[in-house]
């Protein structure tokens, strides 16, 4: 599928840049070029061309979200933003490819579907929560609902690769299960749903595999990485108990595939991505 009809908000973070890479004559912009959050801001904007936009703005600063300003923050990006970029997507009559996240539930279910409840326990959750409601009203949207996303910037491989090449065995959580969700992972069901133009809807994406724990996922990391370090397990509850100002976590991430994997979209395993960003990581 060409990007020359696609706008990619949210230019500048880990599923930003893997969407410039596959949409590279799409039109990219960061909070900077353009404010989703400022409505006037959007309807005046010149929209000729456009087609599709893909959301990939978000405030997902977690624990800064429980923050008096990092509550703001999160409400304006991820549900006032998601709010007006439905508003222009009902005005122009456009396709939205929203970015939404497993913390919309609260973890007490394994498997989670598609139809599920809201139950989000922190500010972040219900934020994004927010923001689904709102692109659901559009009448083409596209909601990916997303866990453990691991791409081109901070997160939780390059943190664990670091702590390794410095030698430190690291104290992990175990109680909080999931799967990993690569950035090309997601270009890709993104690109899938578009280019075959499948039901309008809210999909899980996430990598397929077995659902484990940040422990295993880290010495999965180690054992590709070729360094013997110990990795040892702890609870959600015993790692944050003496950090003020954390947020609650899902304890369940893992997500129930079956309804993308209906459209023709076949999910890889995690195991075969992570070796192959480890790889390129250590190369």
């Amino acid at each position: 599928m060409s990007g020359q009809n696609i706008l990619i908000t949210g230019a500048n973070g880990q599923l930003g840049l893997a969407l410039q890479q596959k949409y590279c004559d799409a039109k990219a912009v960061d909070s900077k070029e353009l404010d989703i959050t400022n409505l006037d801001t959007l309807m005046n904007l010149d929209w000729s061309g456009i087609d599709t936009i893909i959301n990939a703005a978000a405030y997902t600063n977690v624990d800064g979200a429980e923050t008096n300003e990092g509550r703001v923050s999160a409400w304006q990006v991820d549900a006032t933003g998601a709010a007006n970029l439905a508003l222009v997507s009902i005005e122009k009559d456009l396709t939205l490819v929203h970015i939404s996240s497993e913390y919309v539930f609260d973890g007490s279910l394994e498997n989670h579907k598609e139809d599920e409840p809201f139950t989000p326990l922190g500010v972040y959750g219900q934020s994004k929560a927010a923001g689904d409601l709102s692109v659901g009203l559009t009448p083409k949207h596209y909601i990916l609902r997303t866990s453990w996303v691991i791409g081109e910037g901070k997160n939780f491989v390059r943190t664990m690769i670091d702590l390794g090449k410095r030698g430190i065995s690291p104290t992990v959580v175990d109680d909080q299960k999931g799967r990993l969700t690569f950035t090309t992972e997601l270009v890709r069901a993104i690109d899938h749903l578009l280019t075959s133009e499948s039901d309008y809807g809210t999909y899980n994406i996430s990598n397929d595999g077995d659902i484990v724990s940040w422990a295993d996922i880290t010495r999965e990391i180690f054992s590709l990485s070729n360094l013997d370090l110990q990795v040892t397990n702890t609870s959600t509850e015993e790692y944050f108990k003496d950090k003020p100002g954390i947020a609650p976590r899902p304890l369940n991430s893992g997500m129930n595939l079956s309804k993308v994997e209906s459209t023709g979209f076949s999910p890889s395993d995690w195991h075969e991505d992570l070796k192959e960003y480890v790889n390129k990581e250590l190369s």
